[in-house]
């Protein structure tokens, strides 16, 4: 597993490597949003750890200029704790929140569980008439119309999907997809999902609402 390492302090860059080496993950790092663009753009990694305040593009902005399709899951590691941040990251798609200072072996623990939510037990291509969802490059295509997605959205799908016919809860969406340590409620759910089902179009109603619990996937709309 390859892991790019964004952040402007050589020091934290150098602790994050030494204990992800340890772990058998591979490393690249970049010092700023606009390298780690660069890089990413010409380089395929499974997992991005990313500082907020940087020169040149800071971490948010960077997340805002990723192309859908080069998205990947995501840990925010930031000195800056505030809620607001923390929401407007979660907001962006990202998977994890951790500030500084923090614990080596507290963020390797938290890129392993990033890791085991975003595994696919689900074939790499998935089609539906004329909507094809490439799980490994995180693509979503209507009418060979690329889709514009955030990656929330794409985990929220790919979990319906794995468990398609079955109601899922809004918990459990929360706790699978936003992680056991996210303060969020069921408008969070509901939102992301409102989104989803404006992106899917004409696919829409294949994601139906289960009244009192959640929400279900089918093929065939009910």
């Amino acid at each position: 597993m390859k892991i790019l390492v964004v952040d402007d302090e050589k020091l934290i860059r150098t602790v994050i490597k030494e204990y992800c080496l340890n772990s058998g993950f591979l490393i690249d790092e970049a010092e700023s949003g606009v390298e780690a663009l660069e890089k990413i753009k010409t380089n395929d990694y499974d997992l991005m750890v990313l500082d907020i305040m940087m020169p040149k593009m800071d971490g948010f902005s960077m997340l805002q200029e990723l192309p859908t399709e080069k998205r990947i899951p995501t840990i925010i590691l930031s000195a800056r704790g505030e809620e607001y941040d923390k929401l407007s990251g979660f907001d962006l798609g990202i998977d994890d929140y951790l500030t500084k200072p923090f614990s080596p072996k507290e963020l390797i623990a938290r890129i392993k569980a990033v890791v085991n939510r975003t595994k696919k037990s689900l074939p790499n291509i998935y089609t539906l008439k004329s909507l094809i969802i490439n799980f490994s490059a995180h693509t979503l295509k209507i009418d060979d119309k690329l889709i514009n997605i955030t990656p929330k959205e794409f985990e929220i799908l790919t979990y319906l999907i794995k468990n398609k016919n079955i109601a899922i809860s809004r918990e459990q969406l929360l706790a699978n997809i936003w992680g056991y340590d996210y303060f969020g409620d069921d408008r969070t759910v509901d939102t992301h999902i409102k989104m989803l089902r404006n992106n899917l179009g004409k696919y829409r109603d294949h994601i139906i609402t289960v009244r009192g619990i959640g929400y279900k996937y089918v093929e065939d709309e009910e």
